[in-house]
C-alpha cells in the first residue's frame, strides 16, 4: 500500500486526486429565489393580550394547559388564588391530569376578576354544580393556596404536608 501511494504522489506531483461526485444518481439542483425581507406589521401589537369580555365571565368547555391554566374559547385563563407546579416540576404532570379529570366534558364558568397574569386573564372557575376548580385541586394536594392573591381563601383546604410534598419554596 505504501508503494502504491508513493507512485500516485510521484505521478500527480504530491497532490491528492480531486474528488469527482457521482452525478448519475443525484437529483438535479433546484434554485429558489431569495425570500422577501421581513417587514413587521405595525398595526398588530407584538404581544396580543386577551380582551376582557363585557360580561366579566366566560362559559364553555375548556382545554387544560397545566395545573393552574386553562383555555376557554381560545382565551387563556389563570386560576385565581392557587399555585400548581409547572409541568417540568415534580407533581406537575399529575396536577395537570387531575385538572383534566375534574373538568372533562363539563361546561366551565370563569368569573374574571379584572387582572392579567402574563398572557392570561385571571379568574375563579366553577364547575356546573358550583364547585370551585381551584379548591378541588387543592383538596387533592396538587396545588397550594397563594395567600398573596387569594387572601388565604383556600388555606384551610390544603392537605397536611402538601407544601413539602410539592417541593416548592413559597414565601407567600
Amino acid at each position: 500500500m505504501g508503494l502504491l501511494r508513493s507512485l500516485v504522489r510521484a505521478l500527480f506531483g504530491g497532490q491528492k486526486r480531486p474528488h469527482t461526485p457521482n452525478t448519475y444518481n443525484r437529483a438535479p439542483k433546484t434554485y429558489k429565489s431569495k425570500p422577501a425581507p421581513y417587514k413587521p406589521n405595525k398595526s398588530i401589537p407584538a404581544t396580543r393580550l386577551p380582551v376582557f369580555p363585557e360580561a366579566g365571565r366566560l362559559e364553555g368547555k375548556c382545554h387544560i394547559i397545566d395545573g393552574d391554566t386553562i383555555v376557554i374559547k381560545r382565551i387563556k385563563i389563570r386560576l385565581a388564588g392557587i399555585d400548581a407546579p409547572e409541568l417540568d416540576q415534580p407533581w406537575g404532570q399529575k396536577s395537570k391530569w387531575a385538572m383534566v379529570a375534574i373538568c372533562k366534558g363539563q361546561v366551565i364558568t370563569a368569573k374574571l376578576n379584572g387582572e392579567r397574569s402574563h398572557d392570561r386573564l385571571v379568574a375563579t372557575c366553577y364547575l356546573p354544580n358550583g364547585n370551585d376548580i381551584g379548591a378541588e385541586l387543592i383538596k387533592q394536594g396538587l396545588a397550594l393556596d397563594w395567600r398573596q392573591f387569594s387572601g388565604g381563601r383556600y388555606r384551610h383546604l390544603e392537605q397536611a404536608g402538601a407544601r413539602r410534598k410539592l417541593k416548592q419554596v413559597y414565601h407567600r
